[in-house]
């Protein structure tokens, strides 16, 4: 960021966009937040919040003192990005679908729509950094390793990176908030969202069973005792503890498995039970950054959910040309066919892929 350019702001109406926006002005670059509707109310009780969100962005463009536009991506994220999210979870499979919105919305459609506008760049709110060395962009974590989302990022190609500023990436959450706070941003005590990308928080089972034909099934130990009943095995995912609705002697149960086909749950007790952990994994549908595959096998490490460290593995080719076989050095728990696992060489993310099976 070495001499003033036009920036589009994807302005979320939370403190971390209202800060990146800030930041970027500060710098003396010319500053354009964009507010991205990708979801339709579909519900009287308020749970997408994208009105309220509108009006906080609006507030905080007129604090800075800079245009607020506004795009509509609602069809794009139906069929890029909900869609696939419904079959997978009806294939009893768990989505990520924040990896998958912010290629095909957040650095794809809201990308050409700030070239539209003449923009240089984009810049978003995520904690990740971006590098240039030996003549390609690398996606690096984000200092505040609590708030990291580089493993969200893992999709974005060189294209998208060489467009894309992080301005947060070397803050900390609570330095965001404190100079939100000293600017009088408005929105600098406003809450984190904790829900589904563009759809809010609200209740998920509920919300799923609006669009997938789930029904109630048996809840049942490995060795086939049924102890409980459940709303549908494809609402659920492994190492779930929350929402099972059983109890008893032994201490609380998880998720270990899932069978969709017969509709039934399976379920151990103990956080660190054998069955919810895994030594190895298969991953499909890999995506480099750099473009093409770096050379296996190799040391790397690996996470496969957000928030978690990075665990130390060794990645080799699958047995399908296009996949990747990864063995950790320590059992990994609750690996979730469906997910993400997200390739880490220090602090570089390197790519990743969907992960297939565990054992």
């Amino acid at each position: 960021m070495t001499h003033p350019s036009r920036v589009v702001v994807g302005l979320s109406g939370g403190v971390d966009s209202a800060v990146a926006a800030l930041l970027l002005q500060r710098q003396g670059h010319e500053v354009i937040g964009l507010f991205m509707k990708n979801w339709e109310e579909d519900d009287e009780a308020g749970h997408c919040s994208a009105e309220q969100d509108l009006a906080d962005a609006r507030a905080v463009c007129e604090r800075l003192g800079i245009p607020l536009h506004t795009a509509n991506f609602s069809a794009e994220y139906w069929h890029r990005v909900f869609r696939k999210f419904l079959d997978e979870y009806e294939a009893g499979r768990t989505p990520n679908p924040d990896v998958l919105c912010n290629r095909e919305i957040k650095f794809d459609r809201f990308l050409s729509h700030a070239r539209e506008l003449g923009a240089d760049h984009i810049a978003t709110g995520h904690y990740a950094r971006v590098g240039f060395h030996d003549g390609r962009w690398r996606l690096l974590r984000g200092v505040d390793t609590d708030k990291d989302q580089s493993y969200f990022l893992y999709l974005l190609n060189q294209p998208a990176l060489a467009a894309s500023w992080f301005p947060l990436g070397a803050l900390t959450k609570n330095q965001v908030r404190e100079l939100a706070r000293e600017a009088g941003l408005p929105v600098h005590a406003r809450k984190d969202s904790t829900g589904i990308c563009f759809i809010g928080e609200r209740d998920f089972r509920e919300f799923l069973g609006r669009y997938l034909d789930s029904r109630p099934g048996d809840i049942c130990t490995p060795d086939g005792v049924v102890v409980g009943e459940h709303a549908g095995a494809m609402l659920y995912t492994i190492g779930q503890r929350q929402g099972l609705g059983i109890g008893g002697a032994g201490g609380p149960w998880y998720v270990a498995d899932k069978d969709v086909s017969a509709n039934r749950l399976v379920v151990v007790q103990g956080h660190d039970h054998p069955d919810l952990l895994s030594e190895q994994l298969e991953a499909t549908d890999t995506h480099w950054i750099a473009g093409a595959a770096p050379p296996l096998p190799r040391s790397l490490a690996a996470g496969t959910r957000y928030r978690q460290p990075p665990a130390r593995c060794e990645v080799r080719a699958g047995k399908d040309t296009a996949g990747l076989n990864i063995r950790f050095a320590e059992p990994q728990r609750a690996v979730a066919p469906g997910q993400a696992v997200v390739l880490y060489d220090g602090d570089e993310c390197l790519g990743g892929g969907t992960i297939e099976r565990r054992s």
